[in-house]
């Protein structure tokens, strides 16, 4: 293969990796391609739950035809005994010849172990191709294998002047339709939708996928130090059906943690940094309990907590066209900053339209 075809066989392994994300967690959310004579003969991603593998997935559909064919994954394939046997086992007993890999595994139950074996079987083993790709779409599953802690999308949809409602409260809606439509298919790639206590109070959302056909939905995350959400809103009469997670602090009500147990919800405590619980602390619980990928939407003083604690890997703006003045809330809260060269800069990665609002992306600086 050539080095063109080596990043064109990759590219569609990305792809379909890109698939699962928001279902595989914890386990990272893998493409594979199986190739032979120019020719797909296999393909796969890792499936809802963590399983089966991607490489698994490709094998069965190439069958037989996978003996002397050439593998394109995006992450190095598994060498450890867990649920399933090891995928590298299942490459060299499958007889490919060549294996193309994106990047390395840094858990330690991998970490080059899986190319050791392919290499040990005689297998020709290329690495690195689409690197930077493949690591950003693993990054969730990185961070969480070397920090504990889940990738953090940062999402803000707000007027022109920053604002997210006006003095009075009024939130709904300052976006149009195709902004809404493009949050909803953003939380389905995530793990996670996470909100404040504040937020939970005042807005009362669901934090589903929505018009987005029959699929798994996220979990949902509220943030709320003392538990003092309104038991029959829409998370917690619906917890028992999608996944609700209440990260509070160790000091919040027995009853009312017994009362959101009955209801469904799994309850996570953290530590508090004065007054308010400890951003690195929920992020570390949240990693813990399996997620690597969560979609934060708010509210200010949320938003303010993690942009301060550095913990925002992905910053995601919807910005509309109008203004709503200084009487309105911020999209984030006070962040006690003395000096510009203090604010954190983000790299912008993308600006394109949603209708009659703007849509941009920006990620950490390096």
């Amino acid at each position: 293969m050539s080095a063109a075809e080596d990043i064109r066989f990759m590219s569609l392994a990305l792809a379909l990796g890109r698939r699962g994300q928001g279902r595989t967690a914890p386990n990272p959310a893998v493409g594979c391609v199986i190739v032979k004579d120019g020719r797909v003969i296999g393909r796969g991603w890792t499936r809802p739950g963590g399983r089966p593998h991607a490489e698994t997935e490709a094998l069965a559909q190439a069958g037989d035809a996978a003996r002397g064919a050439t593998v394109y994954v995006t992450l190095e394939p598994c060498a450890h005994h867990g649920r399933t046997p090891p995928c590298a086992d299942a490459l060299v007993r499958a007889g490919i010849s060549r294996a193309v890999i994106a990047m390395q595994d840094s858990d330690g139950r991998v970490n080059g172990q899986g190319i050791a074996r392919l290499k040990e079987a005689g297998i020709d083993v290329a690495t690195g191709v689409c690197e930077a790709q493949a690591e950003e779409d693993h990054l969730g599953f990185t961070l969480r294998t070397e920090q504990g802690r889940p990738f953090v999308t940062l999402k803000l949809a707000s007027s022109f002047d920053g604002r997210i409602a006006t003095g009075t409260g009024e939130s709904q809606w300052i976006t149009g339709p195709l902004a809404r439509r493009q949050v909803h298919a953003m939380r389905a790639r995530h793990d996670a939708v996470m909100v404040g206590g504040g937020t939970a109070r005042h807005d009362d959302p669901a934090l589903t996928v929505r018009g987005m056909g029959d699929m798994p939905q996220p979990a949902r995350v509220v943030v709320s130090r003392r538990l003092d959400l309104p038991l029959m809103s829409k998370i917690g009469q619906t917890a028992r059906d999608v996944p609700v997670i209440l990260c509070h602090g160790r000091d919040a009500e027995p009853m009312l943690q017994n009362t959101w147990r009955d209801l469904g919800a799994t309850l996570l405590p953290c530590q508090t940094a004065g007054s308010q619980l400890d951003p690195r602390d929920v992020l570390h619980q949240l990693g813990g309990h399996g997620l690597t990928r969560v979609f934060c939407e708010g509210g200010g003083a949320l938003a303010a907590s993690l942009i301060e604690a550095d913990l925002v890997d992905q910053l995601v703006g919807f910005t509309a066209g109008l203004a709503i003045g200084a009487e309105g809330l911020p999209s984030i809260g006070a962040l006690g900053l003395g000096s510009l060269e203090a604010a954190q800069r983000f790299a912008l990665k993308s600006v394109t339209r949603a209708g009659n609002d703007i849509y941009h992306v920006w990620t950490r600086s390096s």
